[in-house]
Formats: structure tokens, sequence, C-alpha cells
């Protein structure tokens, strides 16, 4: 069953910052290198809640989809540029998940595996839309009130959005107690909703894709929480 990894690496150091941002472009073919490694993207992240034009110069990620769970984890173990990532990080975290839905493309690609339904309990999203130029601003000008919303909703598990391209490529990652609540916030809250409506009538996006993911694991932390028991919590 193939597993998707999101992996985020928070810098402290202007010289750890530095060095990140350089690996952009330096780090992509040792990743590319690696034992079972799929379909791959190094991304930066906004800041805030994440979902902002604004970048965040301290974190980092790596989504990446593997054969399986036992693949992937082996790999981030072992390989030499994950664990210099992991050295110079001042705190790191790997998502661990399983595709139950999905549409849309990726760089002219379907890069996720559908591997059954989705459970009752935690549940992740991701969005991932290229911006078309000509609309780049009036995207931007909605962006900050939805973060303000998804910052605010007690039933979020765990939020960040980043991008392999800043302003052009958003990918907005969601974790989730259950689907209803997904779907609540999807559906009622104003700005996102408002905004889903104007991507739809307008055409924003070139190319957009949509997808849900059951949870397989989760190590590490973020913001000085132990994630897998912020997801017990939760569950």
């Amino acid at each position: 069953m193939q597993s998707v990894t999101l992996s985020l690496f928070r810098f402290g150091t202007m010289g750890d910052r530095l060095w990140a941002f350089a690996q952009m472009g330096l780090a992509r073919f040792a990743v590319a290198r690696i034992p079972g490694i799929g379909f791959h993207t190094l991304c930066g992240s906004g800041s805030g809640e994440g979902f902002t034009p604004l970048p965040n110069t301290a974190v980092y990620g790596l989504l990446a989809t593997w054969e399986s769970l036992e693949v992937a984890r082996v790999a981030l173990e072992t390989a030499p540029i994950i664990q210099r990532y992991r050295r110079r990080s001042v705190e790191h975290c790997t998502w661990f998940l399983n595709a139950r839905s999905s549409r849309g493309f990726w760089s002219g690609q379907e890069p996720f595996t559908i591997g059954g339904t989705l459970p009752k309990g935690p549940i992740a999203a991701l969005t991932r839309a290229t911006i078309k130029p000509s609309i780049m601003m009036k995207f931007w000008g909605r962006v900050p009130a939805i973060s303000d919303v998804i910052g605010s909703d007690p039933n979020v598990i765990f939020k960040i959005g980043v991008g392999e391209v800043p302003w052009f490529h958003q990918v907005t990652f969601s974790v989730w107690p259950n689907t209803r609540a997904m779907d609540n916030f999807a559906r009622t809250s104003g700005p996102h909703g408002q905004a889903i409506r104007a991507v739809r009538d307008g055409k924003w996006f070139s190319e957009e894709l949509y997808a849900r993911f059951a949870i397989q694991a989760v190590d590490g932390s973020w913001d000085g929480q132990p994630l897998q028991q912020k997801l017990e919590h939760a569950a």
C-alpha cells in the first residue's frame, strides 16, 4: 500500500535558515536518489498560520510517495540528506499517510494511489493549486481571511501552508478529528466558502488537486508538542 509522507523541519539560527533555503535547489538531486522514493517535491512555507503569501524562512518540507510505510520509514531514517535536515533543525515531524480519495493533477501527474475508504477517526486533507498569474492578487487577497478562520477552528489538529514556487504554487495540509469536522469547516465558514465559489466561477487555477488521507503514523513534534500524543487525544 502506497505511503505518502509530509516531513517538516523548523530551523533556528540564521545560518541554518540560509542553509535550508539553499537546499531548495541543491538538495533536489540528493532527494531524487533516496532509495524507494517516488513522486516528491521540496517546499517552503507561509508565515502565521501558514496560509499567507509571506514566506516563513524557518520552515521547509518534503512531500514524497513510497511503495509502503515500511519503505518510507527506512528511507527517511537512513537517507543522508534527511539526516542533515534533522541535525540542523530545532524540531521536525513526519506525517505518514495513505490516500483514500484524490482528484485532479499535480504537475500533470496523479501522484497518489487510493487505498480504501476514509476512517471514522482522524483524517488529513491536502489541496494543491497552481494559481493563474492574472488572478494572483485576487487569490492572495482572499487567503488571510481563510487563514484566520482555520486558525481559530477548535477542531483542527494540525495545519500548515507550503508551496513549491512562492505565490504561484500553493499546498495546504490540515488534520482533523473526523470527516464531519472537516466538512463543517469547508461548508460553513464564510471566507472559505466565498473563496471556493470565486475559484469555481472565475477559474482561478490552471491546475488543482484535492486529496484526503488516512493517517498511518506520525513521528516527531511541532510547536513543542508531540504529535502522536496530540493525535491520540483528538481521537
